[in-house]
């Protein structure tokens, strides 16, 4: 049922609503999540530790180019969410398209907002908003070593070696 964890924007506040009925504790992160990769995994886990209920903001295929370049995103944002949401550590996926989740994030208003250990709190997209109303704001430990970046440049450097072989 991994159609029902992929929401539009419209659809996720309904989502929410729900979950906070229940007195669910919602955690929010977001990302591009270019080739799923175990520092992704291990972090997702960690940000539902946080938490009950984990929704993840994926940025969109255009929001990706923008951010990263215009050879990215390697992955389209279509199987990019089904991956995420594959996860049993994620309980919500929603796409959005700007260059930052701030809309997102008030849509939800999340108990918890997380972000990896490479931003500073502060630097957090939505640290001032969630802190307004008592929700927190946490930088989680970055895996040194798994990354989507040091993925696509070992990638780069086989290729390279290979036709330097041929």
């Amino acid at each position: 049922m991994l159609s029902n964890k992929i929401k539009t924007l419209p659809q996720i506040a309904g989502a929410i609503k729900k979950l906070k009925q229940k007195n669910k504790k919602i955690v929010f992160t977001n990302g591009c999540f270019d080739i799923l990769h175990a520092g992704h995994v291990s972090y997702l886990l960690k940000a539902k530790s946080l938490g009950d209920a984990l929704v993840v903001g994926l940025n969109s295929d255009g929001s990706v180019k923008k951010l990263k370049g215009k050879s990215r995103p390697i992955v389209a944002q279509k199987n990019r969410a089904i991956l995420l949401a594959a996860l049993e550590a994620v309980d919500l996926v929603v796409i959005f398209n700007d260059l930052t989740p701030l809309k997102l994030i008030k849509a939800i208003k999340p108990d918890v907002l997380v972000k990896g250990g490479d931003w500073k709190k502060e630097n957090i997209v939505g640290f001032d908003f969630v802190e307004s109303y008592g929700g927190k704001v946490k930088s989680l430990a970055y895996i040194k070593g798994l990354s989507t970046r040091e993925l696509i440049d070992k990638i780069r450097n086989l290729k390279s070696a290979e036709a330097r072989l041929l």
